[in-house]
């Protein structure tokens, strides 16, 4: 079993916050799952909104989908955008048919993730987002999926 790597990064303020999903996103493929969890407020939106940039969408275009769950936008790959807050868990997210945007051949980023991650495919990297210096700032912490196998094996 592999360990999964993580690394942890200080977010002094929006752009520290732009830069990281950036650099994220660069390595985004199709078929890419980024769980974001966190409380409320810590930037997980914001966090959806550069990786959208990287990915050639609009940032203005994306907003926390809370009430309608599933947002798509169009760049450079396909950007399925959910949020969970109203999901209760696991099997709520597979009754209302939401792991069907996980393969799709896009990029799927899932906002309070953290309420179906058993329900989440084992290749997802984990975006958490928690505050720091009594709230002033916030500190990233990715954690990597695992290889995934070669095809075949």
């Amino acid at each position: 079993m592999s360990r999964r790597k993580k690394r942890t990064v200080p977010l002094p303020d929006v752009e520290a916050t732009r830069r990281a999903a950036h650099e994220l996103a660069a390595g985004l493929g199709p078929g890419a799952v980024i769980a974001l969890v966190g409380p409320l407020g810590a930037g997980k939106t914001t966090f959806v909104k550069a990786v959208a940039e990287a990915l050639g969408v609009d940032p203005d275009a994306v907003t926390s989908p809370t009430f309608i769950r599933h947002q798509i936008h169009r760049g450079r790959l396909t950007l399925h955008h959910l949020d969970l807050y109203r999901v209760a868990d696991a099997s709520e997210f597979h009754r209302l048919a939401l792991d069907e945007w996980l393969d799709t051949g896009g990029v799927t980023l899932i906002e309070w993730a953290d309420r179906a991650m058993e329900a989440l495919p084992s290749h997802t990297v984990t975006v958490e987002l928690a505050y720091a210096d009594e709230g002033r700032s916030r500190i990233l912490t990715i954690t990597e999926a695992p290889p995934r196998a070669p095809s075949g094996s």
